[in-house]
């Protein structure tokens, strides 16, 4: 019997099936193997308080000490307030012990034996437990966390993997108080429906744009957070383009990430000005002007005023550099310059926007041919 032959689109068709098939199993091994990991930290440092030998010598000072060893270490997210939520994670969800393998249980402190942990574990909280971390990557877990009241915990966990809801989506059912309209309603189904309708649901692949994710596996900013080739080219031109001006400015980071409350934000070019003294942060929208657009520089320049403005220092300048066919759009942010002689000196150092229009087109054009 003769054996058919593979087609061309079968053989498209094959590649793409294995790659999205493997790649939902490495995302799913990484995200498994995060959650763990900061559950483990803050088994830990539970552990430590209780019975730690030398606990009485840190006291409240604890995560802070903690916190600043750990990052000299180059360990990544453990900062302080990091710290308290694995602590926090681990005694929301002690049933996460019976998901160790027999040999992360052996890493387990020697005060936390297995009947100490396992006598607080039902057999229905440890099937949920298996679920959570199958299905829910760490930042769905801390989202989950910070709901103090059960019930309402376990509701949205249940209705999160019913939905398979992205973080996004989930962080917006929460904040639309779905559980209290859900509690009120007189028709719950429906009202259930209509949540499940249209909401955002997570990919089930390796999302290597989650902080959490690159960070635990040691990929630098850059590697990740470019959203296309184009975008890479241009601020690589960018980058150079405000360095040979000569005006002084002094690279200092590229798609810096700063956290504003609970929000990962990335800024795409962060210089110094060593003649106007102040940062100058540069953000590219591959897109026409919208407001929403100056409205997140400022953003950045006003966390920048406040967080990394040294003495001497003048307020931080943005600088916002919108395309589309044909035509750059170049906007600054001047965060709380009141000072006219300032606005002036800042107008008169940094690049004119004709200079950086004219750039950006030249650049645009190269790239549509």
């Amino acid at each position: 019997m003769k054996k058919s032959m593979m087609t061309f689109e079968q053989l498209v068709a094959s590649i793409r099936q294995v790659h999205e098939h493997l790649a939902a199993q490495a995302g799913k091994a990484v995200n498994i193997s995060l959650s763990l990991r900061n559950w483990m930290i803050g088994l830990y440092i539970a552990e430590f308080e209780l019975h730690g030998a030398d606990r009485a010598t840190y006291g409240d000072k604890l995560l802070s000490e903690l916190s600043d060893t750990l990052t000299g270490l180059q360990i990544s997210n453990c900062n302080q307030r990091q710290l308290y939520r694995y602590v926090h994670f681990y005694r929301t969800y002690p049933e996460i012990w019976v998901t160790l393998s027999p040999q992360m249980k052996k890493l387990l402190p020697i005060h936390k034996t297995q009947r100490g942990i396992s006598g607080t574990v039902s057999p229905k909280s440890s099937l949920s437990a298996g679920r959570l971390l199958q299905r829910l990557s760490y930042s769905h877990l801390e989202l989950l966390v910070e709901l103090d009241d059960k019930p309402k915990r376990i509701f949205y966990e249940t209705e999160c993997l019913r939905g398979s809801w992205s973080v996004r989506e989930l962080k917006r059912q929460i904040n639309s108080l779905y559980y209290e309209r859900s509690g009120l309603s007189k028709d719950k189904r429906k009202l259930a429906k209509l949540a499940q309708t249209g909401a955002d649901m997570s990919e089930p692949k390796l999302n290597i744009r989650d902080p959490y994710v690159f960070e635990f596996l040691g990929l630098k900013a850059r590697e990740v957070m470019s959203e296309s080739h184009l975008e890479d080219q241009l601020l690589d031109k960018i980058q150079e383009f405000l360095l040979e001006l000569g005006h002084g400015f002094c690279f200092e980071a590229r798609q810096k990430r700063i956290l504003i409350g609970d929000t990962h934000n990335f800024v795409d070019l962060v210089f110094y000005h060593r003649i106007l003294k102040c940062h100058v942060l540069v953000e590219l929208k591959l897109a026409e002007f919208d407001h929403q657009n100056i409205g997140q520089l400022n953003t950045y320049v006003s966390w920048y005023k406040k967080n990394m403005r040294s003495a001497g220092d003048n307020p931080p300048v943005g600088i916002l550099l919108c395309t589309r066919k044909d035509h750059a759009l170049v906007e600054y942010a001047l965060a709380g310059m009141d000072n006219g002689l300032f606005v002036s000196k800042y107008q008169l150092e940094l690049p004119k926007k004709e200079e950086m229009q004219k750039f950006i087109e030249e650049q645009m054009r190269e790239a549509g041919e």
